[in-house]
């Protein structure tokens, strides 16, 4: 099973979308193995977007990051990685998919509602950005009688 990282981003958080995202996610068969609520500070976005660096848009791109609470979860499934891409669409929700996270939840290419890790490189160091080992769960769902 792969994981992968995504961050329900402030946009998104604050316009009450988070559980449906989640809902979306989960329907299409992912697994939730971890997750918080949190407010990402400048230390942990310089670490998250380290590549972006230097970039015209870091400095907008850290500030809407840091701007509100965020949710960060690892999901797991079956090709979760590119399974989560395609569920999410086009980083910019004019060109995203019908049916899409972003088509239907973001307002911009800069505020387009949720991350997703883009390689399993990147979900490697990604999701140890947000979370520790203890904090994943490495187990079976069971449901109770």
């Amino acid at each position: 099973m792969e994981k992968t990282l995504v961050l329900i981003k402030p946009d998104a958080f604050s316009k009450h979308y988070s559980g449906d995202i989640i809902k979306r996610y989960e329907q299409e068969g992912l697994r939730i193995v971890a997750m918080k609520l949190l407010q990402m500070d400048e230390r942990l976005a310089s670490i998250h977007y380290a590549e972006h660096i230097g970039r015209p848009y870091y400095g907008d791109l850290t500030g809407f990051m840091t701007s509100g609470p965020i949710i960060a979860m690892v999901l797991e499934g079956e090709n979760a990685i590119k399974k989560v891409r395609a569920l999410n669409g086009k980083t910019n929700p004019a060109e995203a998919e019908e049916g899409t996270i972003r088509k239907q939840f973001a307002t911009a290419s800069n505020r387009n509602a949720v991350h997703a890790s883009d390689s399993p490189e990147s979900a490697q160091r990604e999701i140890h950005i947000f979370f520790n080992e203890t904090e994943i769960y490495d187990g079976e769902y069971k449901i109770p009688d």
